[in-house]
């Protein structure tokens, strides 16, 4: 199969697009497919022009305001349908759309090319968290425009699926995310990095993921004061500065990948992620995976992750006291939470990226054995979901 992934990040920048792509990129490098990733260029313009077996088109991008490390493409629709046009892809596979992938929804539908659109970023939903709420009707026209035109969409969370079946579009399935068994795994705690991150021997209660400000890590000041406990964040971005500040006594490590992450996750006694606009929250199922039980906000991806009394605790969005207690429960019962860690590590066992990413391929040929007979040469108009031509 020829595959087009259109990728609104990508390498070097590493988050839950990124992660995902990559581990879909090792499948399909696996099954022999010819991949084509379309991509933003970097800052430096120093990357490699082929990943994991696929070759990388970057297109010029300039650096998204306040967060100068998400780049943003640059250029029409124009531009994406001669690329998908000279490389003749069979599917077109848009990677959390929003941007670049709305000009290769509507390339890929001018030229009849099936897509399959992967909901992964609820952006809408940043716009007040970045206090322009007023472009959030903005942004859910968007992306509605982009999953009516795709030939189907996969959702990751039975919220995200209902959410967008809510507001209308049309083939929508779930398609969950893997998590790596073997690299998260409670066989990787480490008692020299609980050392050297909580020193007198505190319980470790750990976050994982992007210093932004639609993460809400912020919520976790809440924590402060538990006895004997270390709060540690590991990550990097924007709000670095603002939360050192905030949460003045957790310990920040800063950006940690591969072993280093696995390591440090493995090592925690407790994983908190208060983020209300998570279609998924990989980190949680790493956490899980890792053996580590879960405190999270019950909205979006955590609803299908995390059962209550069972591998951890939901708590209502915005209700920090409920945070502060759920975390008081699990961090002051030793037996407690060892039984939610036991059944965590369980929970995800059977959920691996090579099971996912089969699935993944099944959709790919499902929306090529509905595509009409004989595709369209190319003088398709999209249209949007008010009617005008674009």
């Amino acid at each position: 199969m020829r595959i087009a992934i259109v990728a609104e990040s990508f390498l070097p920048l590493m988050n839950g697009v990124t992660h995902s792509i990559l581990r879909v990129l090792d499948h399909l490098q696996d099954r022999g497919d010819d991949v084509l990733v379309i991509a933003p260029s970097t800052q430096d313009g120093e990357t490699p022009d082929q990943v994991k077996g696929a070759a990388v088109h970057r297109l010029p991008a300039v650096p998204l305001a306040g967060y100068t490390n998400v780049r943003v493409a640059m250029g029409g629709v124009y531009r994406v349908k001669r690329i998908l046009a000279d490389y003749a892809p069979d599917v077109v596979h848009l990677a959390s759309p929003f941007v670049l992938g709305w000009r290769a929804a509507q390339a890929a539908h001018q030229l009849g090319i099936p897509t399959v659109a992967i909901y992964q970023t609820e952006v809408p939903s940043y716009a007040a968290r970045y206090g322009v709420p007023f472009l959030e009707n903005w942004a859910w026209n968007r992306v509605e425009n982009i999953h009516l035109l795709a030939s189907r969409t996969l959702a990751p969370s039975t919220f995200a699926l209902n959410q967008l079946r809510g507001r209308g579009i049309p083939r929508v399935q779930m398609w969950r995310r893997g998590v790596d068994t073997a690299r998260f795994s409670p066989a990787k705690r480490d008692d020299g990095w609980r050392a050297s991150v909580a020193p007198g021997g505190q319980r470790i209660i750990g976050y994982v993921g992007r210093l932004a400000v639609e993460k809400q890590v912020e919520d976790l000041a809440a924590l402060a004061g538990i006895p004997n406990t270390k709060l540690v964040i590991v990550g990097d971005g924007p709000q670095r500065a603002a939360l050192e500040e905030a949460l003045p006594d957790a310990a920040f490590t800063g950006f940690l990948g591969g072993e280093d992450l696995a390591r440090a996750v493995a090592s925690f006694d407790l994983f908190v992620h208060p983020g209300e606009f998570e279609t998924f929250c990989q980190t949680i199922q790493e956490a899980m995976a890792s053996g580590v039980p879960v405190v999270a906000t019950g909205r979006g991806g955590p609803l299908d992750l995390v059962e209550n009394s069972r591998t951890g605790w939901l708590y209502e969005p915005g209700d920090l006291s409920a945070l502060r207690a759920r975390v008081l429960d699990l961090m002051g019962d030793d037996a407690k939470r060892r039984a939610f860690a036991t059944m965590a590590h369980a929970a995800v066992q059977d959920r691996t990226w090579p099971a996912l990413c089969a699935e993944l391929v099944n959709h790919y040929n499902d929306v090529l054995a509905e595509a009409p007979a004989g595709r369209a040469s190319g003088s398709w108009t999209s249209v949007s979901k008010t009617g005008a031509a674009q």
